[in-house]
């Protein structure tokens, strides 16, 4: 199997692309921007997700069975968040037990 050489010059481009997001991430933390803070903190971890992926992990350089390998692991992670959100937002469906009564006589002598 062959594989691509990839250049010094693009891992340190990336690892300092790397380094600057984290930095902006830190600097957001302390910015308040209300609802935003989330989206914010969000779009940068997607940033620096697609570099350590594409760089780090060869997915640019790689074949394609390596990208449907990646598309499928993204499938399996969005059909699981999903899930998981389904359930918590379907638990307000079940009505909450009745508590038990205190005026029932005890049943033991």
């Amino acid at each position: 199997m062959t594989s691509q050489i990839v250049p010094v010059k693009t891992y340190v481009f990336a690892f300092v692309a790397l380094l600057l997001l984290a930095g902006l991430t830190t600097a957001a933390a302390f910015v308040n921007l209300g609802q935003l803070n989330t989206v914010i903190a969000l779009a940068i971890a997607l940033g620096k997700m697609m570099l350590v992926v594409l760089f780090f992990m060869h997915v640019l350089y790689g074949n394609k069975l390596v990208r449907v390998a990646l598309i499928a692991g993204f499938f399996w992670l969005a059909l699981l968040i999903g899930f998981t959100l389904i359930d918590y937002h379907s638990r307000s469906w079940i009505p909450d037990p009745a508590p038990w009564s205190s005026s029932a006589p005890p049943t033991h002598p």
